[in-house]
């Protein structure tokens, strides 16, 4: 494997066949995603009392010994309740080549339901973090925070990435293909990547975002525009460009930005410097390669954000700066771009709810 970047779909499909991947089932259609493998949850949860990383010198089996309360079987659904950790083995195994790392993350649905998803492995020291060469298990670590949930096996929460070798993209580079390219409608605001800031201003009866109530009823992640907003979430009115976050709140927003990722590149939503603010800005962060390009149909699509503030109150402002996108090269131009050849329920999005919810 000589190409250095992000892996495509077209090499992932290679891993699968090679043996570097492997599956308790075998794979659906869509599971393979242009710069990413979805991930599937196996047959079994267990509820844990903390959540835990495994350290360098023990397995997940080992670490769930000291930390589960009971086990769960999803085989006909189960809930995972809102507030509690549990811990699923997922379908997918890996036998990665020496120079291949990867990086997992919540897939964009997962995010905007609140659903707090991370990979974990054996003699593992960061969550989502895979190293070169890693063989064994993966596991997710699902956290409900603002919805109790109705799960069954196979249902694809999180999704992974593969890299060979380095991949991000300098702050020269990202200055010139947005000369060339144009990486976002506006000044590009370049400094470790592709800085976004928040649209505060809204439409027009001052809706700027969602905030998810605090008691409500359970979602069943099969069900895809079922459910009433009005609901699960109350609206975020705004007429003076700013809002100001409540403590432990987790609220749906948008970018001002219409962002761009070409066929060649793929992204990663990074957290802002904590010092902007007290609050966290994403949960599911991979931009797939055609998001926002022409040739995918779009015209650049702004970014949905996942907001939860921390400690304090927080006002945030029309805007204001709240992340930036890692850019990264392609190894291989994908064979299919997000939102050309396959369902995209995000491309060309504004404002959106999670695809559970009707329109």
């Amino acid at each position: 494997m000589n190409d250095q970047g992000v892996l495509s779909s077209q090499a992932i499909a290679g891993m699968l066949e090679r043996g570097e991947i492997t599956c308790d089932a075998p794979p659906v259609d869509g599971q393979i995603q242009p710069a990413s493998l979805d991930l599937r949850l196996g047959t079994k949860a267990w509820r844990v009392r903390a959540s835990f990383l495994t350290g360098t010198d023990r397995t997940v089996a080992e670490r769930l010994e000291e930390f589960k309360m009971h086990e769960i079987d999803l085989s006909d659904g189960a809930v995972l309740e809102k507030g509690c950790v549990y811990v699923v083995p997922l379908m997918e195994s890996l036998s990665l080549p020496a120079g291949v790392n990867a990086v997992a993350n919540a897939k964009s649905s997962t995010g905007r339901l609140d659903l707090f998803t991370r990979c974990i492995i054996d003699r593992g020291i960061e969550f989502d973090r895979i190293g070169k060469g890693y063989t064994g298990p993966l596991y997710a670590e699902i956290s409900p925070r603002s919805f109790s949930v109705l799960v069954r096996p196979g249902m694809r929460l999180n999704q992974i990435r593969f890299r060979n070798g380095k991949s991000v993209l300098s702050d020269d580079t990202l200055t010139s293909m947005h000369e060339t390219v144009g990486l976002v409608d506006g000044v590009a605001q370049i400094d470790g990547g592709l800085g976004f800031s928040v649209d505060l201003n809204g439409d027009d009866a001052g809706l700027v975002g969602y905030r998810a109530k605090p008691h409500t009823g359970l979602i069943d992640l099969d069900l895809i525009g079922h459910y009433d907003p009005a609901e699960f979430w109350e609206p975020v009115i705004s007429h003076t460009g700013g809002i100001i976050l409540d403590p432990g709140a987790f609220y749906i927003l948008v970018s001002r930005e219409a962002v761009h990722i070409p066929p060649d590149c793929a992204a990663e939503m990074a957290p802002y410097l904590a010092m902007v603010g007290e609050f966290r800005v994403h949960y599911a962060g991979f931009f797939d390669p055609g998001f926002g390009h022409s040739a995918a149909g779009g015209t650049g699509s702004r970014g949905v954000l996942e907001v939860r503030c921390h400690e304090a109150p927080f006002a945030l402002e029309h805007g204001q700066s709240v992340g930036r996108l890692v850019y990264e090269k392609m190894a291989q131009v994908p064979d299919v771009l997000y939102g050309a050849d396959l369902k995209s329920n995000y491309q060309g999005q504004g404002l959106k709810l999670s695809k559970h919810f009707k329109s």
